[in-house]
């Protein structure tokens, strides 16, 4: 799930908590199932993990659709990461607004990028 010359600094400009504690999981072939959801966050679907029954937002680039049913390809995890104002975290994905972090506890999950500012 991370690019390999992505990497990038920030500083939480606005606490952020975590809103979906119990995020969907998938990995590379499994079978979802696409409910049709509003979202503020283009290029995301609300997607169902049929073998582990759990829900939640999957870039819509990460699976190959069939009307309401779809397959995933490429393994994913949908947690999110508290963040606090001041925090230094390193990035090393961005997706459709939100990025992909580590915080100096070594703990990683998904930040929406306006909750952060890029240092340096």
């Amino acid at each position: 799930m991370q690019a390999d010359d992505f990497k990038r600094e920030y500083q939480v400009v606005k606490d952020y908590s975590v809103y979906y504690t119990d995020a969907i999981v998938m990995q590379s072939d499994d079978k979802l199932t696409i409910t049709e959801k509003e979202s503020e966050w283009v290029g995301w679907v609300w997607c169902t993990n049929e073998r582990h029954n759990k829900s939640g937002w999957v870039p819509e680039k990460y699976v190959e659709r069939q009307g309401d049913k779809a397959t995933a390809l490429v393994d994913y995890d949908a947690k999110e990461l508290a963040a606090r104002v001041g925090e230094a975290l390193t990035a090393t994905l961005e997706m459709c607004g939100w990025v992909w972090c580590k915080n100096q506890q070594g703990e990683s999950g998904w930040v929406p990028l306006d909750h952060l500012e890029q240092k340096g």
